[in-house]
C-alpha cells in the first residue's frame, strides 16, 4: 500500500537533507546485491532516523535487526563520541557486507555486531540505552518492547518500523496473520502502557516514537 503518491514521497526527498554519499552508495549495492532490497530504510526515513538522533545525542543505541547498515550508520550520526551502537541479526551472510560499510564511515569502531536471536542476546547486554530501533521479524515485537525496557534510560526513545505494515492494520484479519495480529496488538500496547508516552507517524511503512517514562 501506497500511503502518499510517488510523486509527493519524491518532492519529500528533494525538500530534506541530502543523502550522504556513503549511504547513497550503500544503497545503490544493497539494490545491486542483496534480496528484498526495499527493507532498506531509505533516503527519507533514514534522515528521519538521524536527526532524531542528532537532537537525542544518544550515549548508547541499540538496533535489532541490522539488514546492510543503512539504518545503523543513520543512528550514529548522533551518537556521542564515546557512546556504542549494538546492532542484531540473525543473517550470517550479511555480517561481512554489513562491516565493510560500518568501517568506511567514522564510527566503525564504535558499531558492535551481534549474531543470532534477539531475543536470546538481549539479555546478554549490560548498558543502558538511549535509543532503540526495533526493525525485525514483527512476531517478536511484544518480547523486544519487554525485553528492552528495563534497559532504557529514563526519557530514553524506542522507535519501531513497520507499525502500520502495508496498510493491513485497517484490513479484516485473516485467521493465519500471526504478524499482522502482533503488530495490532503492539500497537495497541504502546497507545495504553503507562511505561511510555507514544505518537505514531505515517513515514514510508509506520514510524511509532515512544519516550520512557
Amino acid at each position: 500500500m501506497h500511503f502518499i503518491s510517488p510523486e509527493l514521497e519524491d518532492y519529500i526527498e528533494q525538500h530534506s537533507e541530502k543523502e550522504p554519499a556513503l549511504l547513497a552508495a550503500l544503497n545503490k549495492e544493497t539494490y545491486q546485491k542483496i534480496l528484498l532490497p526495499r527493507m532498506l530504510s531509505g533516503h527519507f526515513q533514514g534522515r528521519v532516523l538521524s536527526m532524531l538522533s542528532k537532537l537525542m545525542r544518544p550515549m548508547n543505541i541499540l538496533e535489532i535487526g541490522t539488514y546492510t547498515g543503512y539504518s545503523a550508520l543513520c543512528l550514529c550520526e548522533g551518537i556521542q563520541e564515546s557512546g556504542q551502537l549494538h546492532t542484531i541479526d540473525i543473517k550470517e551472510e550479511l555480517v561481512d557486507f554489513q562491516r565493510k560499510h560500518f568501517d568506511k564511515s567514522p564510527w566503525g569502531k564504535q558499531i558492535v555486531q551481534h549474531l543470532g536471536e534477539a531475543v536470546e542476546i538481549i539479555p546478554t547486554l549490560t548498558l543502558k540505552f538511549d535509543l532503540v530501533f526495533i526493525d525485525a521479524d514483527k512476531e517478536n515485537y511484544l518480547n523486544y518492547f519487554e525485553l528492552i525496557l528495563p534497559n532504557m534510560n529514563k526519557g530514553g526513545i524506542i522507535l519501531s518500523d513497520n507499525v502500520l505494515w502495508s496498510g493491513k492494520v485497517l484490513e479484516p484479519l485473516q485467521p493465519n496473520d500471526l504478524s499482522t495480529k502482533i503488530i495490532m496488538e503492539y500497537n495497541e500496547l504502546l497507545k495504553n502502557d503507562l511505561r511510555v508516552e507514544t505518537v505514531l507517524l505515517p513515514i514510508r511503512d509506520g514510524l511509532t516514537v515512544s519516550r520512557v517514562l
